[in-house]
């Protein structure tokens, strides 16, 4: 008897130690599996092959899927208010603080709790009330033919409102989101009156009626149909570091330099937020700081042109330095401003 009960101990300890083994295995491993099963859904504004490249770097180091979805921002901005509580939008990526503004005003974005998002940018890049971060940034410039006008000329935006400039001005919509925020700043900086001043002569100096993109207006000065035009900067590093000859000798025609808006060049951002009713908002979280490190910034404006939000980033090939001095105004203001904004335009006759 005393030989059954001893062998009977062994086995229910040994019963106990797999029971135990197992535990032990299945705790990774869960995890891991956890993690594997995990997707983001992203609403992005960018369209941008090199875009995947940053979604599977995500998840080769996390672990979680990306699931983009890629269309204008009115039109995601659009369905995000048509699903309501059930859109299954995690991230929302999109172009100007401007078009982050109207997803926060909407209610389609929640605040952030991100000490990594915290320290990499700066704050007059961010949401104050943490809605939104700044990822990469974009200047709105001058493009002017190196020809017929100096740099001096046009290092600052008020300057486009002399009659210097009648008949000599391109510019895209004022609706266009990139227009609204540049007013919105100077709304700011030289004050509403001022920067109505500003819409009234700029629209009295226009060398053509606003039509097409910021590329159409650089390829108009360089064809002599202005001498001047509103852009944002890499429109026009991405034709100087074209494959297309046509390209780079419309950029050896024109220069860009960055215009002073009172406060320093007119800076915007590619931003991100976190979706209202985001799913996996932890895992959204985490993506919007993956954006924020070193290697993330280099991903994401690669393609773009644009410059990165963190220092100490390489630069993608063909882009010079952006100046040193920035703009202390929040970006949040240009989006406050922008219904205004658009009321000073048509008052001024700008189409």
């Amino acid at each position: 008897m005393r030989n059954q009960f001893i062998a009977l101990s062994m086995l229910c300890a040994g019963l106990v130690l797999t029971s135990c083994g197992n535990e032990a295995s299945e705790g990774p491993q869960a995890s891991n599996e956890a993690a594997a099963d995990q997707v983001l859904t992203l609403y992005s504004a960018r369209h941008y092959d090199g875009d995947q490249a940053i979604y599977d770097a995500f998840e080769a180091e996390t672990g979680i899927e990306v699931r983009a979805r890629e269309s204008r921002a009115p039109q995601l901005l659009e369905t995000m208010k048509a699903e309501g509580d059930a859109s299954p939008a995690d991230v929302i990526i999109a172009a100007d603080a401007g078009t982050l503004w109207r997803f926060k005003d909407a209610g389609l974005t929640q605040q952030i709790a991100s000490d990594a998002l915290d320290a990499a940018v700066p704050s007059q890049f961010k949401d104050p009330d943490g809605h939104w971060f700044g990822l990469a940034k974009r200047y709105r410039v001058i493009a002017y033919d190196t020809e017929r006008v100096t740099e001096a000329d046009v290092d600052a935006f008020p300057k486009l409102a002399t009659a210097d400039f009648e008949g000599e001005i391109c510019a895209r919509s004022s609706s266009n989101i990139y227009n609204l925020s540049l007013l919105g700043h100077l709304m700011e900086t030289i004050g509403a009156d001022s920067a109505e001043s500003w819409a009234d002569a700029v629209s009295d100096n226009f060398a053509r009626d606003p039509a097409g993109g910021d590329t159409d207006q650089i390829k108009a000065v360089a064809a002599g149909a202005c001498s001047v035009a509103i852009a944002n900067h890499y429109y026009w590093f991405r034709l100087a570091t074209s494959g297309s000859e046509a390209d780079r000798e419309v950029a050896a025609k024109t220069a860009i330099v960055f215009a002073d808006t009172g406060d320093g060049p007119h800076a915007n951002v590619t931003a991100g937020a976190v979706a209202a009713n985001a799913p996996n908002a932890e895992a959204a979280v985490a993506f919007l700081e993956f954006l924020a490190t070193p290697r993330g910034q280099e991903m994401l404006i690669a393609e773009t042109k644009e410059y990165p939000i963190v220092g100490g980033v390489a630069l993608p090939d063909g882009l010079t330095p952006a100046p040193t001095e920035t703009s202390s105004t929040n970006l949040a203001r240009f989006g406050e401003n922008q219904v205004e904004a658009q009321r000073i335009y048509d008052r001024a006759g700008w189409p």
